[in-house]
């Protein structure tokens, strides 16, 4: 899925956010003035803050290196199954051509 927008707006508008958060009192206000100046949906921006505080380690939760090695490790997994299931198949079928009461 194609990101909608730029990493540079991104970050820029992480960074703008998280520097207004003493100025609003919370990340859902900052969230909301920074993101009405940039045209970026409020939540969209709060869910970017939040993932940004869960990288540095101010916040638990599941960074985004930890996440993309997960989707990589299920990709590979997924990749090795049907791998499996083609040995299995092939196995039967030699199995079956290999027995003499088959004939």
């Amino acid at each position: 899925m194609p990101k909608k927008y730029p990493a540079e707006v991104r970050e820029r508008a992480v960074r703008m956010a998280h520097d207004h958060v003493a100025d609003y009192g919370s990340v859902q206000a900052a969230a909301a003035a920074v993101g009405a100046q940039l045209g970026i949906p409020r939540d969209t921006l709060r869910r970017w803050v939040q993932q940004e505080r869960i990288d540095v380690g101010e916040a638990p939760g599941t960074t985004t290196a930890e996440s993309e090695e997960i989707k990589a490790v299920r990709k590979e997994n997924r990749r090795l199954r049907e791998a499996n299931e083609i040995l299995r198949q092939a196995s039967i079928f030699f199995a079956r051509e290999l027995d003499p009461h088959h004939r």
